[in-house]
């Protein structure tokens, strides 16, 4: 067995070869980078029963995240971060430093529960001067830092090269890692995978800018320790794991960037976080991260939501006729909505919503006064408007490109779309001020951003022509500026929420979750121009909430379907609908439960002859919710729970059956569970469970 294994690394390491060579953004490429992993992964397994009790962070494992961090972070001898100056690696040339550790914050100063300390590395040859930004969140067992390089003399610098926001070894042990595939789309998207760390390195990236093969989060459990690692960077990012005698070596970059500085420009490198576990049991690593998480980085201003689509891209009504419909509203209906969405095509266009992006003015005749008579509306209601942009994509003669056109640099071209550049100070000024405007003329509180064209080659086109050949400064600035006009807007806009949505959900990363919520998962949900859907996008739905729930708290999607097993099927945290219907206000205490502690209990994915079962709550409340899809054939499913308190007793029960109540301890449901008898096909069974 140990041969094959080493067999099955080697191979994944020629493919791995293989996929550098080949074009960013392609659909090779995309394919072996997924054949390459899939050789050591497996996507059916069962995690350990686990105790509610154990799940909370132990002194041991603050200890633990306080000691690397101040080992590998808050040091001048050992640095988990990287760089080359001129050809001489940081680390291996410290005494060319002057570093200095500055004291630590407050708890919340900066961060949400976190202490954020500040690192200076000064050159002492040169003006390059590196900064790193430094939070732990000790409650969590939880840091995170970020790596900054100026050029603060007056010439062009050396190049910086390799640079890497964390090349460290976990001291983990042996280890096994948890990870997930992008989006494509496809009906398997956001799956969880596998494996063992394999000793030759085992690579993940972005392709063509976007996080289509893989999402950039990873769990190491180890025998000794588990730790998760995300890394924050909304473009071509990198990571590598591998298995060392003593744990797992870790790295993560832009994976593109060689480049010396102007005078007074100023790069960044992706943000690294890391939450600290015992090891024993990967739901604890997950769970622990979704709390981090959900406690420090998400924005305050985020909840559940439920929301109605009042206008799609095809949908061509009025501003009269949708305030008629928004006043019509039943009220039942309108006490469980947030907000109304009015997705794309709002805006002046030509054949089709897409040609008018650039033109984010709204279609004088649809909207003669505007769109502010219509959030009026809404807000007469007590509800938020989300409004659809993409504002970073230009079509030819709307008037962002036009705008755009007049200053150098400001847009750049690549096929059919042209592209605003956000690296652009300037530009990145103007858009802010622009969409920031525009949000507030029309009384949107609820952002909506979609990106629908993959960047790397625009960001690498722009190298050559505006930053002199200077391999990846193009996509540092832009990146780095994306955040910088988000936190604008919201500084504009009182309690904004950002929905990010990248042709679905292929910019999900840290840097993102601390500033928006993915109301839209994955494009396998979007209809065709009839509204004619993939046959299985319920069972999707099931398989990518099961999939993305271990790293996101809040995610959202369509219910399309009017019955019970479609509205059961797309049970989130953030819930929109077109029509709404009487399952519409059914679920909302089963969907608060979702921000709380998430154990998948029977991997099923794509595979429709098996159940799917996943649970979330915790120790005193929540509910499992069983899928049988189309072609299982028992009706009988063991419902064995995870994650409650095996001393405490509890009241279980199917909720369409609420008086028909099974009393059992958790030591009795966690491990010979209850049997359920399940005849009709397919069904979607809730069972809630609550402490005596």
């Amino acid at each position: 067995m140990i041969y094959l294994k080493s067999a099955l690394c080697l191979l994944q390491t020629l493919l791995m070869i293989v996929s550098s060579f080949s074009v960013y953004d392609s659909n090779f490429k995309f394919w072996v980078d997924r054949g390459a992993l899939q050789l050591t992964s497996v996507t059916d397994f069962s995690f350990d029963s686990i105790d509610a009790k154990e799940l909370a962070v132990t002194a041991e494992e603050k200890a633990a995240c306080r000691k690397w961090f101040d080992e590998n972070i808050l040091t001048a001898e050992n640095p988990a971060y990287d760089f080359s100056l001129g050809g001489k690696r940081l680390r291996n040339n410290l005494e060319d430093w002057e570093i200095s550790i500055g004291e630590e914050g407050a708890a919340g100063e900066k961060y949400r529960h976190g202490k954020t300390s500040y690192i200076t590395l000064k050159h002492k040859n040169s003006g390059i001067t590196a900064a790193v930004e430094a939070t732990i969140y000790e409650d969590y067992a939880a840091c995170e830092w970020t790596v900054f390089i100026k050029n603060n003399g007056n010439e062009l610098s050396g190049a910086i090269k390799d640079f890497y926001a964390a090349d460290c070894v976990f001291d983990t042990g042996l280890s096994e890692l948890y990870f997930s595939k992008g989006s494509e789309p496809a009906a398997n998207d956001f799956e969880l995978m596998k494996s063992a760390v394999c000793p030759t390195e085992m690579k993940f990236n972005a392709n063509g800018g976007r996080s289509e093969s893989f999402l950039p989060y990873f769990n190491i459990k180890g025998a000794k320790c588990g730790i998760i690692a995300a890394v924050g960077w909304t473009g071509q990012w990198f990571a590598s794991l591998r298995q060392t005698l003593t744990g797992v070596r870790f790295r993560a970059k832009q994976e593109f960037f060689n480049a010396p500085l102007n005078a007074g420009e100023e790069i960044r490198s992706p943000l690294v976080s890391l939450s600290f576990y015992d090891g024993k049991n990967a739901l604890k690593g997950f769970n622990s991260f979704r709390k981090w998480e959900k406690d420090c980085v998400y924005p305050e201003s985020i909840s559940t939501l439920s929301g109605y689509v009042i206008a799609n891209e095809f949908n061509t009504k009025t501003c009269d006729e949708l305030i008629e419909e928004v006043n019509s509203i039943d009220d039942t209906v309108l006490d469980a909505t947030d907000y109304f969405w009015m997705d794309a095509g709002w805006y002046e266009y030509n054949e089709g919503w897409y040609d008018g992006v650039g033109n984010w003015i709204p279609d004088k005749r649809r909207f003669p006064d505007g769109l502010k008579p219509l959030s009026d509306a809404m807000a007469a209601k007590g509800k938020k408007f989300l409004l659809w942009y993409e504002p970073e994509r230009v079509r030819e003669g709307t008037y962002l490109c036009n705008e755009g056109k007049k200053h150098d640099g400001w847009t750049f071209e690549d096929g059919d779309n042209i592209m605003w550049n956000l690296g652009n100070n300037d530009a990145c000024e103007f858009l802010s001020d622009y969409i920031a405007e525009s949000l507030v003329s029309n009384g949107v509180s609820m952002y909506r951003q979609d990106f629908n064209f993959t960047p790397l080659s625009y960001w690498q086109k722009a190298d050559k022509e505006f930053y002199g050949g200077r391999t990846g400064i193009c996509e540092n600035h832009y990146v780095a500026n994306l955040y910088k006009y988000l936190d604008a807007l919201c500084e504009a806009v009182d309690g904004l929420i950002i929905d990010n949505c990248a042709s679905g959900g292929k910019r999900l990363d840290i840097e993102m979750t601390r500033r928006s919520l993915p109301l839209w998962r994955s494009d396998y949900n979007c209809g065709d121009e009839n509204g004619a859907l993939k046959p299985d996008v319920l069972e999707a739905t099931q398989a990518m909430t099961c999939g993305l729930s271990f790293w996101f708290v809040y995610t959202g999607t369509n219910r399309h379907f009017h019955s019970e097993y479609a509205s059961r099927s797309a049970i989130l945290t953030d819930q929109s609908v077109y029509q709404p219907t009487d399952e519409y206000t059914a679920y909302s205490d089963i969907s608060q439960f979702m921000t709380r502690n998430y154990c998948p209990l029977q991997f099923g994915g794509t595979d429709f002859s098996k159940y799917l079962a996943m649970q979330f709550g915790d120790e005193n409340e929540g509910a499992a919710v069983i899928y049988k899809r189309e072609k299982v054939k028992k009706d009988e499913f063991n419902l064995i729970f995870n994650c409650l308190d095996a001393d405490k007793k509890y009241e279980v029960y199917d909720i369409d059956s609420p008086g028909d109540i099974i009393t059992k301890t958790g030591k009795e449901l966690m491990t010979g569970g209850i049997m359920l008898n399940i005849t009709d096909t397919p069904k979607a069974v809730i069972v809630r469970y609550r402490a005596k």
